[in-house]
């Protein structure tokens, strides 16, 4: 679907504003992501929070690679027999 826009002003910068259909079609929401591309602005969803943790760990935890460092004593440890 190919809709043409007007740029408009928004204080110092200026915007322009999506058709509803588009959004959704895109499956945007209030964040989303820009890029520049071969001369094109690009609009994507934004990626979450966190994206891509599940993952990682689950990449650490089959190579048994686990915690970078492992675990340092402090005077909190001689407070407490576990």
């Amino acid at each position: 679907m190919t809709t043409k826009a007007r740029l408009v002003r928004i204080g110092n910068s200026r915007g322009v504003r999506l058709p509803k259909p588009l959004i959704e079609q895109a499956g945007l929401s209030d964040e989303v992501e820009l890029d520049v591309r071969e001369g094109a602005i690009v609009i994507r969803p934004a990626d979450g929070p966190r994206v891509g943790w599940a993952e990682a760990a689950a990449e650490l935890a089959a190579e048994g690679t686990g915690l970078l460092d492992g675990p340092t004593p402090t005077a909190f440890d001689d407070d407490w027999a576990w």
